[in-house]
């Protein structure tokens, strides 16, 4: 039987990098793989723990067949190692920090994904990324506004199957949530 793909997604700052790093454990007792992204950020960047490329790296693995998905966002390349899919035929499940805007693209290539929205109080993650500090002010409410106007479009359209999950609180209430809609979806058990 194959595995499942997780696909987390959810606005920057709402916490995905934090509950990845909280479910790394649980989830792989329950054989789970949590995967880890490249993307063309610095490797000296803050933020999750990714594999850090040139653009000119990224392109070259692209074309090599490196990645099962990849995407642009925000000036930057991201991909998931292809290595997901000999992970998913073997029949363990995989967990990804995925692209809300590459939701549709994923659900082409793995119709059967799990889609989690992690979302968060609007005034919470006004904090959040002021407190990153990459960003400008205006950048952040560009982001704050634009955050909206997709989880609007995303809850208006009757073809999008995806479980929501709610990080403004502690993140072990959203650990226990999420290993909970997992473990509901038959994923990773």
């Amino acid at each position: 039987m194959a595995g499942r793909l997780i696909y987390l997604i959810g606005p920057s700052g709402s916490g995905k990098d934090s509950l990845l790093d909280a479910a790394r454990e649980p989830l792989a007792d329950q054989g789970c793989r949590i995967v880890r992204r490249v993307i063309t950020r610095s490797a000296e960047a803050v933020g999750e723990s990714a594999q850090a490329v040139s653009v000119e790296q990224f392109v070259a693995m692209q074309a090599e067949g490196a990645f099962a998905l990849s995407w642009q966002a925000n000036g930057l390349h991201y991909g998931i190692p292809a290595q997901i899919d000999e992970w998913l035929e073997a029949g363990l499940d995989v967990l990804v920090n995925g692209s809300r805007g590459h939701l549709a693209q994923a659900r082409q290539r793995y119709p059967d994904l799990l889609a989690l929205l992690l979302t968060v109080d609007q005034e919470i993650l006004r904090q959040r990324l002021q407190a990153r500090g990459r960003e400008s002010l205006p950048e952040i409410e560009a982001r704050l506004a634009r955050n909206a106007d997709f989880a609007a479009t995303l809850m208006a359209s009757e073809n999008t199957a995806l479980w929501l999950l709610d990080n403004s609180g502690p993140i072990e209430q959203t650990l226990a949530r999420l290993l909970q809609l997992i473990g509901k979806d038959a994923a990773c058990v």
